[in-house]
């Protein structure tokens, strides 16, 4: 069956559809346009009393060299960007001849203003050259025109000289807006991006730290219990991969996020309130005691509210792990209404010798992998996690509070409100 045509070139003609295809204009062919139309105006007898008169001489008859140069004085602004010098050179020597042979004033001789904006606007080199040159130039002109019967003096030359330093300055004041425009999104995309790696150090940091130190503790567990409870070993090292998978999980969602674009979601799970559980799970498979209660009922929270408390819960329980292995950690989660409470405290000596005694056992349930380990002073735990994590609750209009304790210890404490006032970025979480 035969397709009329019809209908699809009916929509390629219309003037949307065509806008659509070819774009907008470019400044080149916007500047050719502006030329052509001064040119095509520059012929209009009624618009030549707009135009630039300097020498008020006697007409003389136009002719030839009087179009060539009333184009002269239009045309080269088609590349007033490009060469801005080149073009105030050629219309501001044609605007000179055209006043000083006393032809018929023109519409045209308007391209001597925008040349000279044009200039100061666009000019990035040989700025203050161009400016004594067209200074010499322009004071050549006023002692010539009155030598050649223009009845203006002085005051009149000086009048109009003004006018184009005006001109100039316009220019030269949108050029400098444009550079500080230019510098300022140029230091704004820097400040954006290093926003976004240190995010991205964040996020990494909570996710291997975490991981990776409970699988070297249980790693360390595991070789030494291989020659004397082979089957507990076993339990460690499935342990470690039971905690490899789970690195691998955020690690993929991580990456997910960071390869996202538009409306693609990212790929994986993000962590959440309900997988706290398995951080205590995990700790307590290393041989660390810990006690993991909740107050108040769940409800709806935004994701990175949750993610923020899971990440506090996490990054203390690495540094429980690191700094106080084998001493008792309590993780409390209180929901209220209009906030979310977690908090997370290592007991210890407040000042004791070191001395080697067997980890405290996990539960029946959950077999743990008992090591020896070394027993001292709790330390309060450095580097960027506890700095990341005050970041994280900060922008969410949180608190946080990480010290030592009174009898010994450290303790982690965020107050994080359900429902922030900055705009955060949502995380989408796979069902």
């Amino acid at each position: 069956m035969p397709v009329d045509p019809a209908p699809a070139l009916a929509s390629y003609l219309r003037p949307r559809a065509a806008l659509g295809r070819w774009g907008a204009p470019g400044p080149g062919v916007r500047d050719g346009l502006l030329a052509a139309l001064l040119a095509v105006l520059g012929f209009v007898p009624t618009l030549s009393t707009i135009g630039v008169e300097l020498a008020d001489l006697p007409e003389r008859p136009s002719d030839a060299l009087a179009v060539t140069l009333l184009l002269a004085q239009c045309l080269p602004l088609a590349v007033r960007r490009r060469w801005p010098g080149v073009c105030l050179v050629v219309v501001g020597a044609a605007f000179a001849l055209h006043e000083a042979l006393s032809y018929p004033p023109t519409f045209a001789s308007i391209g001597l203003y925008v040349a000279v904006y044009s200039a100061g606007a666009y000019l990035a080199r040989s700025r203050r050259g161009l400016a004594a040159a067209a200074a010499t130039a322009y004071a050549a002109l006023a002692a010539t025109l009155p030598g050649l019967g223009s009845p203006h003096r002085l005051p009149v030359f000086l009048a109009f000289a003004l006018v184009l330093v005006v001109i100039w300055l316009a220019g030269t004041g949108m050029r400098r807006r444009r550079a500080d425009e230019v510098e300022r999104r140029r230091l704004a995309a820097a400040v954006a991006t290093a926003d976004e790696r240190a995010r991205i150090a964040a996020e990494l940091h909570d996710v291997v730290t975490h991981h990776v130190t409970a699988m070297v503790i249980q790693a360390d567990a595991g070789q030494y219990l291989l020659p004397s409870a082979p089957d507990r070993a076993s339990e460690g090292f499935a342990a470690i991969s039971g905690t490899g998978r789970r690195a691998l999980t955020e690690l993929r969602y991580l990456l997910g996020v960071l390869e996202a674009t538009g409306e693609t979601s990212p790929a994986g799970r993000a962590p959440a309130l309900g997988r706290v559980n398995d951080l205590v799970e995990q700790a307590r498979q290393t041989g660390q005691p810990v006690e993991w209660t909740e107050h108040g009922d769940r409800r709806p929270r935004p994701d990175a509210v949750e993610l923020a408390a899971y990440r506090v819960v996490q990054e203390a329980l690495t540094n429980a792990l690191k700094h106080a292995a084998g001493q008792p950690t309590v993780v409390r989660l209180r929901h209220g209404h209009e906030d979310l409470e977690v908090e997370v405290t290592t007991t210890g000596p407040a000042a004791a010798a070191p001395a080697t005694t067997p980890a405290a056992t996990a539960p029946a349930a959950t077999p743990a992998v008992t090591a020896p380990v070394v027993t001292a002073p709790v330390s309060p735990p450095g580097g960027r996690g506890l700095a990341g994590l005050r970041e994280r609750v900060r922008v969410l209009d949180g608190e946080l509070e990480a010290g030592p304790l009174p009898g010994g210890g450290f303790g982690v404490r965020a107050l994080i409100p359900s429902v922030p006032t900055v705009p955060t970025v949502p995380t989408r979480r796979s069902s």
